[in-house]
C-alpha cells in the first residue's frame, strides 16, 4: 500500500485503538483531530533532522529589489523550504547568510541553497513513516482518549522511534570531515 497522509494518519489512529479514516472530510471526530494536527507534526518532524530523503540543494534565483542593510544581495527562497540547513556560493556550504521575510540575504551574487523540503508522502522511507505513525499517535491521543498517562507512554515510543530513525537515515551517508579547523590546520 502506497503511504499517504491518510494512511499514516489511519495507522496512528489504530495505535490508540480509535477508528481509521477513509476521508479526512468523514465528519468524526478521528477525521477532524487527524487533518487538524497532520500537517503540523508532519512538517515539524521533517524539519527537526536533515533527513538524507528531504534534503535539496538549489541555485536560489537573485532578487532585484536589495535588502535594506547588512547584505549585499537578496534571494528567494523555495516555496518547499522547511528549513535552511547552510548556503555557499559555488558549493552548498560556508557562505555567511541572514534569511528575513522568506528571503535570503547575503554578500555573495550567487547562493546554492541546502535546505529541507517537504516531500510526497509516497517518498517517506519505512523508518520515518513509522517515527511519524507513532508521533501522530502520541498527538492524537488526548484529544481522542483524554488519557494523559497513555500520551505520556506514547510520546516516549515515538521519542525512542525518533533516534532510530535518526540513526537509520545518518548512516546513508559518508561521515563529514572537519575543514578549515584550526587545530586541526596547525599540524600540517
Amino acid at each position: 500500500m502506497a503511504l499517504s497522509a491518510l494512511v499514516l494518519c489511519s495507522r496512528a489512529l489504530l495505535r490508540i485503538g480509535a477508528q481509521p479514516v477513509a476521508s479526512f472530510e468523514e465528519g468524526t471526530a478521528e477525521a477532524e483531530v487527524a487533518a487538524n494536527l497532520y500537517p503540523a507534526a508532519r512538517d515539524a518532524l521533517l524539519a527537526a533532522h536533515p533527513w538524507s530523503f528531504a534534503t535539496g540543494q538549489m541555485v536560489l534565483p537573485r532578487l532585484l529589489a536589495a535588502p535594506v542593510a547588512d547584505k549585499e544581495y537578496a534571494f528567494q527562497m523555495p516555496p518547499s523550504c522547511l528549513r535552511v540547513l547552510s548556503a555557499g556560493s559555488g558549493r552548498g556550504r560556508g557562505l555567511d547568510y541572514r534569511i528575513h521575510e522568506n528571503r535570503l540575504h547575503a554578500d555573495a551574487p550567487e547562493v546554492v541553497l541546502t535546505y529541507i523540503f517537504r516531500p510526497e508522502e509516497s517518498s517517506f522511507p519505512p523508518h520515518f513513516a513509522s517515527a511519524l505513525v507513532l508521533r501522530l499517535a502520541a498527538d492524537f491521543c488526548i484529544p481522542l482518549t483524554d488519557s494523559t498517562a497513555r500520551a505520556e507512554m506514547l510520546q516516549r515510543l515515538a521519542g525512542a522511534e525518533f533516534r532510530d530513525a535518526r540513526l537509520n537515515d545518518s548512516q546513508q551517508t559518508s561521515v563529514m570531515a572537519f575543514e578549515g579547523f584550526p587545530l586541526v590546520d596547525v599540524r600540517r
